[in-house]
């Protein structure tokens, strides 16, 4: 019998067949949600994620309770181990330094460092700013991925083959293989994009060797660019992005991977590997890049001028599914947790009109200011919601991306450099508090059946 193959017209019109019979298997009642009281994608009628563990590395606060009970929105709020971010943003910025690595440091190991500690603690990630000995050759290069996301999770998988010690979950060896992978996540993201756009996108191969000297941020852009050249408010916005994108609570789908994978006792490689095919969905991790394609979209519909009633048409379009996706969303508008302000987009704000001015592009700017402004508008008037709504760090992320001339390949894998940390902090977390392996409940509403042999079957 010849083999076959899924580009067999046979089996890919057999396979279309049957993916139909399993989704129609597969649909649930809707009305069962409400029956069952199920809370749907572990959130409450109102939107409010289910409790479902303790965390002492990050607090988020979007509403009061008053004295009658009620939820009452206030501006969002962003602590990192108890510090208020704009807090954490304002000391580094203040005096004139870098701040990711010292974030890194608060976030695994819940206080922040004396200056010699926090020398040595960069000293320890330069140190293992490093693949191993033909990483790139063996595991980047063989195979080029389209999808970076892909490729990092990947090359996660494969150090665990590299490792004499990769099953050992003591705290001791989880924070060693975390630092490690702190320090390698750059280096796997960048190589992996200049190899994918060698042998897919024609260009030439240019590969730098990171510098020891030089903080996170500044070795992304050392490593990206073929003369490493860059600019000092380059290097720090990224590295503010870093720090922004480190840590959201243990509720988020990524975080909460880590959690659930953790909570079954594997090794950290499959546990961050997890927690990488989490973070590549454009629902969590790729939603600036819609952001960006959104904005793309935006300029083929009005005039070069941005007028705000032409922006206001396109932005209802959108809600009315007439333009660009016809998701019926705007993208970048609004969170799952926070309703009048993120914190995280209030202080983006801040920083991004500077390097919008340094790289000229301050009609841009204005741009992202005025659709910021009537989106929120424009949401409220035409959908009925529970909380407001308000840009959140995917709104301007991706526009800080383009400023700094990251390709959108690598939008969700930076996501992915300043998160492992978060994803370190709570896998030490979950292991140390030695909880049960997280296993929610699930009500069966599917119908009995007798079960009919085989040659009774019609």
């Amino acid at each position: 019998m010849a083999e076959l193959t899924f580009t067999d017209l046979k089996v890919k019109e057999k396979i279309k067949v049957l993916s139909e019979i399993a989704e129609k298997s597969t649909i649930i009642d809707s009305s069962f949600y409400e029956k069952f009281d199920v809370k749907r994608g572990l959130r409450d009628v109102n939107g409010a994620g289910v409790v479902a563990g303790l965390t002492e590395i990050c607090e988020i606060n979007s509403f009061k309770i008053d004295e009658n009970g009620n939820r009452i929105p206030i501006e969002g709020e962003l602590f990192y181990r108890g510090i208020p971010i704009q807090d954490i943003v304002n000391g580094f910025v203040k005096e004139d330094r870098f701040g990711f690595e010292e974030t890194a440091y608060l976030l695994l190991f819940g206080k922040l460092p004396p200056k010699d500690e926090l020398e040595e603690f960069c000293d320890i990630l330069a140190g293992f700013r490093k693949l191993p000995l033909n990483f790139v050759r063996d595991i980047i290069m063989k195979k080029p991925s389209f999808d970076m996301m892909n490729m990092l999770s990947r090359s996660v998988l494969s150090l665990y083959s590299y490792d004499d010690n990769p099953d050992d979950i003591s705290i001791e060896n989880i924070l060693r293989q975390g630092l490690q992978l702190i320090a390698q996540f750059p280096l796997i993201a960048i190589y992996g994009y200049q190899v994918y756009s060698h042998y897919h996108g024609d260009t030439s191969l240019i590969i730098h060797k990171p510098r020891k000297d030089l903080c996170t941020a500044e070795n992304i852009l050392h490593l990206l660019r073929a003369d490493s050249k860059y600019t000092q408010l380059e290097a720090k916005l990224l590295d503010l992005c870093l720090v922004l994108h480190a840590e959201h609570g243990g509720g988020n789908n990524s975080t909460f991977t880590t959690h659930v994978v953790s909570s079954s006792g594997t090794d950290t490689y499959s546990s961050v590997a997890a927690s990488l095919g989490s973070l590549k969905g454009p629902r969590h991790g790729g939603a600036n890049i819609k952001v960006i394609k959104m904005f793309e979209d935006m300029k083929n519909h009005i005039s070069h001028e941005y007028n705000e009633s032409e922006i206001r048409n396109y932005l209802l379009s959108l809600l009315n599914k007439e333009v660009f996706d016809k998701a019926g969303l705007i993208y970048g508008m609004g969170h799952a947790v926070y309703s009048i302000s993120d914190p995280r987009a209030k202080i983006f704000k801040e920083y991004v009109k500077h390097l919008a001015i340094e790289k000229g592009l301050e009609k841009e700017y204005e741009l992202y200011d005025k659709v910021e402004r009537i989106a929120s508008e424009v949401i409220a008037e035409k959908r009925k919601i529970y909380k407001g709504v308000s840009p959140n760090v995917d709104f301007y992320s991706g526009f800080v991306y383009n400023m700094l001339g990251l390709p959108q390949e690598l939008f969700t894998p930076i996501f992915a450099v300043a998160r492992i940390t978060g994803w370190i902090a709570h896998r030490i977390e979950e292991i140390s508090n030695k909880g049960k392996i997280i296993r929610p409940g699930y009500t069966a509403v599917c119908e009995r059946q007798d079960y009919v042999p085989l040659n009774e079957r019609g």
